[in-house]
């Protein structure tokens, strides 16, 4: 039995981009408590609903920064033998709860305001929702790199992307409220940011529900996996193949080898480690090997 490792303690994607999350939360963090002040005065639901949103951005970008961190730190009590690398995977499940949250509210508050009419000031909207922009689209820029390499990343990157939607349609509110005087836009423009923050979300829940479901890494056949494995000289036969994501960018594979009779099992667990490191980018595989006539390895129904 052997095993290999392609990643070491902090080479998790999410640690790599640390950095970017804590810029993120500094620019996102300050300009919420404009936005809310701005969004009051103005008694736009658009300018209150985009605070809101930055309120979550806040808090999801800092527990996924807060993840990164607790990521690379090993098991204090040995119990968590693969460590704390998931606190990733949750903290992006937590981004897809919080924007459930807000997308929420948002539509509550619309469809509660629907049919009032309302008085909304238009400077401070066009004036903030112009710095709001401008911030969120700074930290988008930021984030979208890591977005592709880290779950985590892409929940914090999702949940801004949202915000510089609700920051265009404030943008776009005050613009059409100013020409025609129909204060509805600026409910309409919140429930449409609402909308598009549950979509997102419930397509972010997807992906990480496939990942604490354990199944197999997007883009890795397993068929093919065991196909490979299988056409290796030396192996007569593949079971108790199991695929599965630790979490971004770090796929971990086991497998049980039948090597052929006479057979050397060293170059076979070379073999099979390469293949699956190389060729389907898992970086950490454990391989078993035994010969034909072993019996002593239980076949299991899971």
């Amino acid at each position: 039995m052997s095993h290999s490792h392609g990643v070491g303690a902090s080479g998790h994607a999410g640690a790599t981009h640390r950095w970017r999350l804590l810029v993120a939360v500094v620019l996102i963090g300050g300009f919420f408590l404009v936005e809310l002040v701005a969004g009051l005065l103005s008694g736009s639901l658009a300018l209150l609903s985009d605070a809101g949103h930055m309120a979550a951005d806040v808090v999801t970008l800092s527990a996924a920064l807060a993840a990164t961190v607790l990521a690379a730190r090993p098991s204090r009590d040995g119990r968590r033998t693969f460590g704390n690398y998931r606190l990733e995977t949750f903290a992006a499940l937590l981004a897809v709860l919080i924007m459930l949250v807000v997308a929420a509210l948002v539509t509550i508050s619309g469809i509660g305001r629907l049919g009032t009419a309302v008085h909304v000031d238009t400077t401070p909207m066009l004036v903030v929702g112009g710095l709001g922009l401008v911030v969120n689209l700074v930290v988008l820029v930021m984030l979208r790199g890591g977005a592709e390499e880290s779950l985590n990343v892409k929940g914090a990157y999702l949940e801004v992307l949202a915000d510089t939607l609700g920051s265009v349609g404030v943008i776009v509110a005050a613009a059409l409220i100013r020409l025609t005087g129909a204060s509805v836009i600026d409910t309409i423009v919140a429930l449409a940011v609402g909308a598009f923050i549950a979509v997102r979300a419930v397509m972010l829940a997807r992906e990480v529900l496939t990942v604490l479901g354990q199944a197999a890494p997007a883009g890795i056949d397993p068929r093919q996996v065991e196909d490979d494995l299988r056409a290796l000289d030396g192996v007569a036969d593949v079971h108790d193949l199991h695929l599965w994501t630790l979490t971004s960018g770090m796929e971990v594979a086991t497998v049980h080898l039948v090597t052929a009779p006479g057979a050397d099992p060293h170059p076979v667990l070379d073999a099979a480690q390469e293949l699956l490191s190389t060729t389907h980018g898992i970086a950490h595989a454990t391989v078993q090997t035994e010969p034909t006539d072993h019996h002593g390895c239980l076949e299991i129904g899971w």
